[in-house]
């Protein structure tokens, strides 16, 4: 089981749908991210960088056809800390449910 913990790197809301996103899949097209959540290229880029720099996800840079394939995914540290700060969560809800029905 993992342990709950927020992690207030990913806790902010475009970063935390990163990488929910990142979560579901093992690589993933940089346009499919920024498509899905509606960012920009800028945008999307400085979350990506925030994340890369943490240790959180991979960035490959491919060329295919001619054309550049950015392609991320989480890293096991990037998946931990997902799996941590969504278990915290999941925490403040069951004691927010268990509060409601002890009211």
């Amino acid at each position: 089981m993992t342990e709950p913990r927020f992690d207030e790197l990913i806790h902010p809301s475009t970063r935390l749908s990163i990488v929910a996103l990142l979560a579901s899949t093992d690589w993933i097209d940089f346009g499919y991210v920024r498509d899905q959540l509606g960012l920009s290229d800028s945008a999307l880029s400085k979350q990506f960088s925030t994340l890369e720099e943490a240790g959180y996800l991979t960035i490959e840079r491919r060329v295919s056809d001619r054309r550049r394939r950015v392609q991320v995914r989480l890293t096991p540290e990037g998946r931990a800390a997902f799996d941590g700060h969504v278990a915290a969560l999941r925490a403040v809800v069951a004691m927010a449910d268990s509060e409601t029905t002890t009211l």
